[in-house]
């Protein structure tokens, strides 16, 4: 069992020669996932301003509370500066 997967090995060494170093390339596969992905970004990118301009017309027309300083005022409260 052994000796035949060393045999398959060999075979698959000997059929299989290494390519010269201007011969290796990314190739169609390469620039077609890079194409996906800088394609992906753009798509991303663009309903990331999309959402950000709602939010601020949403805060241009008062939905969101004002942050209030009340928190500032209840801490403030209760130090003692006496002491």
């Amino acid at each position: 069992m052994l000796g035949s997967a060393l045999h398959l090995v060999a075979l698959t060494t000997a059929s299989d020669p290494v390519p010269a170093e201007n011969n290796v390339v990314a190739g169609w596969v390469g620039a077609a996932v890079l194409g996906a992905l800088v394609i992906a970004l753009v798509i991303i990118l663009r309903s990331f301003t999309k959402q950000l301009k709602k939010v601020n017309q949403a805060a241009d027309a008062g939905v969101y509370d004002e942050p209030s300083d009340s928190a500032d005022d209840q801490t403030s409260s209760t130090v003692d500066h006496d002491h």
